[in-house]
């Protein structure tokens, strides 16, 4: 007979987590918690909300980061008045209080620093000197989210930077985009931290604030979009303003997106916006001139850049441009930058012409396509007129009737609904270079009188 032994009943044991812990033993952890962290932690759960809340532990950080101007020399005064001032600093203030001066005087700081960056100006563009390290000063970047049929939302964020005199490229690239026939719209954001931290770079994770900049509609992207050059891999797609789509040619799918953002309120722009609504540029107060008929027509400033990836093909100013009132025409006004007959002023571009772009894997460079930043300046040096594009040269069917020249004429024409720029090149043989032959703006003169106050 077998002998029966009756085993002792195994309790279970407790479900050990954090959120079990008793608040006093989570109030201290919380306490070691940098701002970033504590905030990041209060997302949690309602109760960490509360306790992330509490006055104590953000008057310590708060106190660590802004430390009073006056000094007390006697140290049993100091310790003193130490204790006083923390306690009247805890009485009779809301949870949260100290966490919300700490966050305000943060962003104020911030802004104070961003501000006197961007002070100095470029009389050349009009434009900051320092744009570059204003914005590394906010810890600005931007992110593209793309979104499907059903609603749910595709965050991109690795993404190249290439910085220029007037405005600055990024190309987001992936392994895992969603597939393009699902896909109705591309969101543009400018993302800050709001917290930002000088000394290391922000935190994905971290709280941060969203700005749209622009919305595109991707649904019949082939169809809908004006396609501006091939290579063997991919083909590109533009979308306005400034975005360009790269998709593989065997598969039809995305393989990069592409988007140039001209330095003129960029700032404003991915700062200012809420994640629905974009921030709207205030509106110029024409200042009027009853002396000059020809008020709005003359001294224009043009600043030219024209490159493609890490490479610069024409960077140039072109000062005194002015348009006679006779020339006013179909609601445009004609600024003759290169003119046709006087070839002692037409340009050479350096280098070979394409839009160099990479994946994680492969990279490439697509031939006579570019990135075009106009910077139209009035007669105060002021932005006028600003864009940054993707534009391609195509080739004319019309013969060279230049004996300087006697090669392929290229066009690249470029619109919105400021204004036009028409550029004419032709291909010299010999040197292997292309020459701006022809240049000129036509400027709305919509875009004209309310700027002026004119009636053009």
């Amino acid at each position: 007979m077998k002998s029966l032994y009756l085993r002792p009943s195994i309790k279970p044991k407790p479900n050990l987590c954090i959120e079990s812990m008793p608040s006093e033993m989570l109030m201290k952890i919380f306490s070691y918690l940098d701002a970033v962290s504590l905030l990041c932690v209060g997302c949690v759960n309602r109760h960490f909300y509360h306790l992330a809340n509490d006055n104590g532990i953000w008057l310590k950080i708060y106190s660590s980061c802004f430390q009073p101007k006056r000094t007390i020399w006697k140290m049993k005064s100091e310790q003193t008045e130490t204790v006083s001032l923390g306690c009247a600093a805890l009485r009779d203030r809301k949870p949260g209080y100290w966490k919300k001066e700490y966050i305000f005087k943060q962003i104020a700081a911030v802004k104070t620093r961003v501000m006197r960056l961007v002070k100095p100006v470029d009389p050349y563009t009009g434009l900051p000197c320092k744009n570059k390290e204003a914005m590394k000063a906010s810890g600005l970047s931007w992110i593209i989210v793309l979104k499907d049929k059903n609603g749910k939302e595709h965050v991109m964020e690795k993404a190249n930077l290439s910085f220029k005199d007037t405005s600055v490229t990024i190309l987001w690239y992936s392994t895992n985009w969603p597939c393009l026939d699902i896909l109705s719209t591309l969101k543009l954001f400018g993302v800050t931290p709001l917290l930002p931290d000088q000394s290391r770079a922000p935190s994905k994770n971290g709280p941060r604030r969203r700005s749209l900049i622009a919305e595109y509609h991707l649904a019949n992207l082939t169809e809908s979009s004006a396609a501006v050059g091939a290579d063997k891999l991919v083909q590109l797609f533009s979308l306005n303003p400034g975005l360009l789509v790269g998709l593989w040619k065997e598969k039809n799918e995305i393989a990069f997106v592409m988007a140039s953002l001209h330095y003129h309120q960029l700032l404003e722009r991915s700062t200012l916006g809420s994640a629905t609504v974009q921030y709207v540029l205030p509106p110029n107060k024409p200042v009027l001139d009853d002396v000059d008929p020809e008020y709005g027509l003359h001294d224009y400033s043009l600043h030219l850049d024209m490159h493609g990836g890490s490479c610069t093909y024409l960077c140039g100013t072109f000062k005194s441009l002015s348009c006679r009132k006779g020339d006013v025409e179909n609601g445009y006004l004609r600024l003759i930058v290169v003119s046709l007959k006087d070839n002692t002023k037409h340009l050479p571009l350096i280098g070979t012409v394409g839009l160099s772009w990479e994946t994680d894997v492969f990279k490439g460079n697509v031939k006579d396509c570019y990135v075009m930043d106009v910077t139209l300046l009035d007669e105060t040096g002021k932005p006028f007129w600003c864009f940054s594009a993707p534009v391609y040269m195509e080739l004319s069917s019309r013969a060279s009737s230049l004996y300087d020249y006697m090669g392929h004429i290229y066009t690249t024409d470029y619109a919105d609904s400021e204004g036009k720029v028409c550029v004419e090149l032709e291909w010299l043989e010999e040197t292997k270079e292309y020459f701006i032959v022809n240049l000129v703006l036509y400027i709305s003169t919509k875009k004209v009188n309310n700027w002026y106050g004119t009636n053009y």
